[in-house]
């Protein structure tokens, strides 16, 4: 799973703090009254707000924020990044999450299933097939039974770029995990296996 698929499964705010720079005054996925962002941790974007809304509002238990804050940074870091050779090829990241899809399954999906392996709704997969088709990168073909539905596959092109760009995401994502060694980085996967775990099967249950 990509780094935006992480993304959406908090707020934006992580997305609005690498916008500004500052990671400051997005004025919701950032705080923290547990006394854990100490040390190393303490001197990142997101304690800075941590410190504010402390000061702003020392009652609530703003400790889930810290986490969820430094969730969205990271992720909103790293998109900005890999995003790079996307633009370089003329894509979204939208639209690159759609290719990949196509690739890593190694067959034809529809659009429903396509929109079900991207998160995104109907519409917007449409529209990605439409402009994907123009370029020359997927192609569609209808279903022999059932005229309203369609089948969606990569071009050889649309393979090409997307077996060229990966490795180049691969390579940057290392980089940036050779900071922790091999058992920290064990221990955070599976930290963050368990919360998108419990994300995925029980959000509605866990909205207000």
């Amino acid at each position: 799973m990509t780094a935006p698929q992480v993304a959406r499964a908090g707020s934006t705010a992580g997305a609005d703090t690498a916008r500004t720079g500052t990671g400051r005054g997005t004025g919701t996925s950032t705080g923290s009254g547990t006394g854990t962002g100490q040390g190393t941790a303490a001197r990142d974007t997101v304690a800075a707000v941590v410190r504010q809304w402390r000061e702003v509002h020392p009652d609530l238990d703003t400790g889930p924020m810290e986490v969820i804050g430094r969730v969205n940074r990271c992720a909103a870091l790293l998109q900005q990044a890999e995003d790079a050779p996307l633009r370089r090829a003329g894509l979204s990241r939208a639209e690159f999450d759609l290719l990949g899809a196509l690739r890593r399954t190694g067959h034809e999906l529809t659009p429903g299933e396509l929109a079900r392996e991207t998160f995104s709704s109907g519409a917007a997969v449409t529209k990605r097939v439409k402009q994907l088709t123009e370029r020359g990168l997927v192609e569609r073909r209808g279903d022999t039974r059932d005229r309203r539905v369609a089948h969606v596959r990569l071009t050889g092109e649309g393979r090409a770029l997307v077996d060229g760009i990966l490795p180049e995401q691969l390579a940057y994502e290392k980089a940036v995990l050779s900071a922790l060694d091999d058992d920290r980085q064990g221990e955070l996967s599976a930290l963050l296996g368990e919360l998108l775990s419990r994300l995925e099967g029980h959000m509605q249950g866990l909205r207000p």
